[in-house]
């Protein structure tokens, strides 16, 4: 008993037939689900390529009537039962037989045109119902790579460069794009070129034969270029890929290449990798260019062979060899362009793969974090936060960061980190955002860990101000409320009052509707930390971590929003990650960090009574520069 086969196992056996993988990687799948889902566009996409096949057939039997009929000797006698194509339709020989040749012969011509306009809208139902479809599916794969972005941990997310995520995020609808439009242009011609090839059987074996042998060659041409095809294109995307890159990174760094005088160097390279990219794409357009010209001159070779062979065996005595050889070149000559447009599909498709290859590479999860999500959702802090033999390194392979932390951060007190550069302080306010995870430990608050947290709506409680801030490409009132919603311009005027930045935004002519530019450069580097101080006074953390947070201000701004902290100190949780210490000598507790460990805590005061600890060494040193500082200017006055 014959097995049964299912309708998917029917469409991977055809799709590989037609040499068409049926992969089930993730853009393909969700190509795949989002076709499941649009079905009817796909229904009216396939009747329309079987409806123009169909069509085609049919115009090529027309014309064979027309110059049948035209060039019968005795148009009066024709004997329709004799003709290929014609003699296996008993039913339309009858009826042809009875029609007066005048008459048919024009019925034939517009039969034709009708035909024709008929191929014109199923060819136009096509094209829409498959640019609808694409237009569905681009939506969907910009949409799946923003959120796959934003569905990575930070950890993972800052392992890609910017230009790379830039550049796939762009290029991506594009891929799913060519790879849809290509492999519905392979189904028509595939279509159409079984249409030509039933009508060379209905004419001679030997037609088809001449078929076959040039198909033959067209797909041994195939086999030999589209692996090279497919590796010069893997090479374009990767200088591709790099050019993109390195254009972000020229553009982000373009202050540092002025700094340095880099700028002829950089030029000089980027033009380096643009000859590379052009190297990439003279060979591939070579390639591409081989195979259209083999393929036009073969029919060609072919129809005038077989119109030699004709006349020398026929001469004048067949009146069927002119019909026949019409319907044949015409027929030939399309199947022809059917064989191209299946090379052509085929190399779009080989080229594409490179693009199709970096996509799903970034769309499978296998070797990425994803951000946590999911657990308990955080209401507010209640006693504090605990840090309990943590322990931090960025991978399996890589040196300790932190390790043995043992910190408490009480409800309602400040905390400062202090230490030299590297020391780990920046990476225990990473910790606490949970922008990474310890490798060994536990931070709680209020005793629960926070890996059992909702990761997101701890986060929302936070308020971080850092030394490198961050603005929108908006207006000020929109990065100060950005992050906190249902933000009205009140509470954003008394946020940036809290913050000492409501002078300097006063006297900008469109206030709080200024554009502060491309990561807010038409601002001061002292502006930008304080509208970012004002952003987290807004939202009201549960926990402000400020990580050199007066750093970019001069000593009247810095006094004046170090008053402001202090305000905001007394009714809230805050970290303070500072290197100028006269900032912090209010906080309830000084912890300095060294190695990646804690050496000393306590008040100002205690650790200053230490004769030989760290703190007191380094803020003996910082009271002498401020002193020579304050020194100079007098001298300079005498």
């Amino acid at each position: 008993m014959p097995q049964s086969i299912s309708l998917p196992q029917l469409a991977r056996s055809l799709a590989t037939t037609l040499g068409i993988q049926w992969s089930q990687e993730p853009a393909s799948r969700l190509i795949r689900r989002t076709a499941l889902e649009q079905w009817k566009l796909l229904a009216l996409a396939t009747a329309s390529n079987l409806g123009r096949a169909a069509l085609e057939g049919a115009s090529l039997a027309t014309v064979f009537l027309a110059v049948d009929l035209l060039s019968d000797p005795t148009p009066g006698a024709m004997t329709w039962e004799t003709k290929p194509l014609i003699s296996r339709l008993p039913a339309l020989v009858s009826w042809l037989e009875a029609l007066e040749p005048t008459r048919l012969f024009v019925g034939l011509i517009l039969l034709a045109v009708a035909l024709k306009l008929g191929q014109a809208l199923l060819q136009f139902l096509n094209t829409v119902s498959v640019g609808w479809f694409t237009a569905r599916c681009n939506r969907r794969i910009r949409g799946l790579i923003h959120r796959s972005i934003t569905a990575l941990s930070f950890a993972c997310a800052s392992g890609y460069r910017v230009g790379d995520l830039t550049e796939l995020a762009g290029s991506a609808p594009e891929t799913v794009r060519l790879e849809i439009e290509a492999s519905n242009a392979l189904v028509i011609q595939v279509l159409m070129g079984l249409t030509y090839l039933l009508v060379l059987i209905g004419l001679s074996p030997w037609l088809l034969l001449a078929a076959a042998l040039i198909a033959l060659v067209v797909l041994l041409l195939q086999k030999q270029l589209l692996p090279r095809i497919r590796r010069t294109a893997n090479r374009l995307t990767a200088a591709s890929v790099a050019i993109s890159s390195r254009l972000t990174e020229t553009i982000q760094g373009l202050r540092l290449l002025h700094s340095l005088g880099w700028l002829e160097a950089a030029d000089a390279d980027f033009h380096e990798q643009l000859g590379e990219q052009e190297a990439a794409q003279r060979r591939q357009a070579l390639l591409l260019a081989v195979l259209d010209p083999i393929s036009g001159l073969l029919p060609l070779l072919a129809i005038a062979t077989i119109a030699v062979v004709s006349v020398l065996a026929f001469g004048t005595r067949a009146s069927g060899v002119l019909p026949s050889l019409v319907v044949f070149v015409l027929a030939l000559q399309r199947l022809n362009m059917a064989l191209s447009g299946i090379a052509s599909a085929y190399s779009m498709l080989s080229t594409n793969a490179a693009n199709l290859e970096r996509l799903n590479g970034f769309l499978r999860p296998e070797g990425k974090e994803l951000r946590r999500r999911g657990g308990v959702a955080f209401a507010g802090l209640r006693d504090g936060i605990l840090l309990e033999g943590v322990g931090l390194r960025y991978g399996a392979d890589r040196p300790w960061v932190l390790r043995g932390i043992d910190l408490e951060i009480p409800r309602g007190r400040t905390v400062a980190l202090v230490g030299a550069s590297g020391a780990g302080k920046s990476s225990i306010a990473d910790l606490l955002v949970g922008l990474y995870e310890p490798t060994e430990g536990r931070l709680l608050i209020d005793g629960v860990d926070l890996q059992a947290l909702d990761l997101a709506s701890w986060q929302r409680r936070l308020g971080v101000v850092s030394q490198d801030t961050f603005l929108l490409n908006a207006t000020l009132a929109e990065n100060i409320g950005f992050g906190c919603l249902g933000a009205n311009r009140k509470a954003i005027a008394a946020a940036t009052t809290r913050a000492q930045a409501a002078g300097f935004i006063a006297s900008l002519p469109d206030g709080y509707d200024t554009l502060v530019g491309e990561r807010g450069y038409r601002l001061s580097g002292g502006q930008r930390q304080r509208i970012s101080l004002a952003r987290a006074f807004l939202r009201d953390p549960e926990l402000l971590i400020l990580d050199e947070a007066t750093s970019a201000l001069d000593s009247a701004s810095e006094r004046l929003v170090q008053e402001a902290i202090e305000a905001f100190e007394r009714q809230h949780t805050v970290l303070v990650i500072a290197h100028r210490l006269s900032t912090i000598v209010n906080a309830d507790l000084i912890v300095v960090v060294d190695g990646g460990r804690i050496v000393e805590r306590g008040s100002h005061s205690q650790l200053l009574e230490s004769s030989d600890g760290f703190y007191r060494e380094l803020w003996l040193r910082q009271s002498r520069a401020r002193s020579v500082c304050v020194e100079l200017p007098q001298r300079a006055m005498d």
